[in-house]
């Protein structure tokens, strides 16, 4: 069975869900979305190559896990601080995700996410295991 691919067309979806909520102006929830559309390209991937569970929703440590790095790890890094700080109050001092995170950090966000997907997906589609 190819659940990996299940899992690839889902992190597609997720990322098209964020596009339309950047034009929608939701930030954090954009930022949010996109570190699980790269979650789900790179649990993708790990299940592509083998893996049989993946049990971190850590991109950083899924990276490390790949013994990948690169664009991937940069892009990783990044959506990372959008787990938790992206969908609870109690992640900054003060105010709320949507009033703190910014059309920036969610333009960022979304790039980021777009990388590790293409990256991703080509690997997959093309069979190729080629680091970036």
């Amino acid at each position: 069975m190819q659940r990996h691919l299940d899992w690839l067309r889902q992190a597609e979806n997720d990322l098209q869900w964020a596009e339309y909520s950047l034009k929608g102006e939701f930030y954090a929830q954009v930022c949010f979305i996109c570190q699980q559309s790269a979650e789900k390209a790179l649990k993708a991937y790990c299940f592509f190559k083998g893996f049989d569970t993946v049990r971190t929703h850590s991109l950083y440590r899924i990276i490390k896990e790949l013994k990948e790095n690169g664009q991937l790890e940069t892009c990783a890094r990044e959506l990372d601080i959008y787990y938790i700080s992206a969908r609870y109050p109690d992640a900054f001092p003060d105010g709320a995700p949507f009033e703190i995170l910014t059309a920036a950090q969610a333009e960022r966000a979304l790039h980021s996410a777009g990388i590790i997907f293409r990256l991703i997906n080509d690997r997959i589609v093309t069979g190729k295991d080629v680091q970036q």
